[in-house]
């Protein structure tokens, strides 16, 4: 069983090395859609995959981190990262270019970190995550899936490359969700949806 959640968020980024002029020389934005695809072969205690109220608190917080926000590539121009940073409280900094392939890349482990590190409290049987689909456009999108996320051949993504502005952090339920997600340990400290 596939079951699909969807998500929006407006975010600004350059995509460097890209054809287009438009898009690799200049800040840009786009009305993100972000779809988060979840499968499993079981049904939990409530007849469900997953429950959607559940994807509402870290899922969420994480993806709407982007929302309003400068996504930088952190091997851009380091004048242009610190110009941007001083001129927004909102940015998301990543270790690859904010292209639509790579956001669906970036959040498939996010997501994918979330999963693993949540205490599943409702029969929640086998939950994994299928795929990512970002809509960049109305007429384009990138759908990453798990191998592409692990890909070495796309280029590695460590979690630990992903910063988030101290704004950002502020904002979510958690101040130290992004530090809890990249130290957790499954005995010591799941998270409670």
């Amino acid at each position: 069983m596939l079951i699909r959640k969807l998500f929006k968020f407006e975010n600004a980024h350059i995509v460097r090395d890209c054809t287009t002029q438009r898009c690799s020389e200049n800040i840009h934005g786009h009305s993100y859609k972000i779809e988060v695809l979840l499968e499993s072969n079981y049904l939990d205690n409530g007849q469900m995959v997953y429950d959607f109220g559940l994807t509402k608190l870290y899922i969420k917080e994480l993806i709407d981190s982007f929302d309003h926000a400068i996504t930088l590539w952190s091997q851009d121009d380091s004048h242009y990262i610190a110009s941007m940073k001083n001129y927004s409280n909102r940015w998301i900094e990543l270790p690859v270019s904010p292209s639509a392939e790579q956001f669906s890349r970036v959040i498939f482990l996010m997501v994918e970190r979330v999963l693993a590190c949540t205490n599943m409290q409702n029969g929640e049987k086998e939950v994994k995550l299928h795929s990512i689909i970002v809509h960049e456009t109305e007429t384009g999108y990138a759908q990453g899936f798990k191998e592409d996320a692990h890909s070495k051949l796309m280029g590695e993504i460590a979690l630990e490359g992903i910063v988030f502005s101290k704004q950002v952090q502020s904002e979510w339920s958690d101040t130290k969700l992004w530090e809890k997600l990249l130290s957790f340990s499954e005995i010591d400290n799941p998270l409670k949806v």
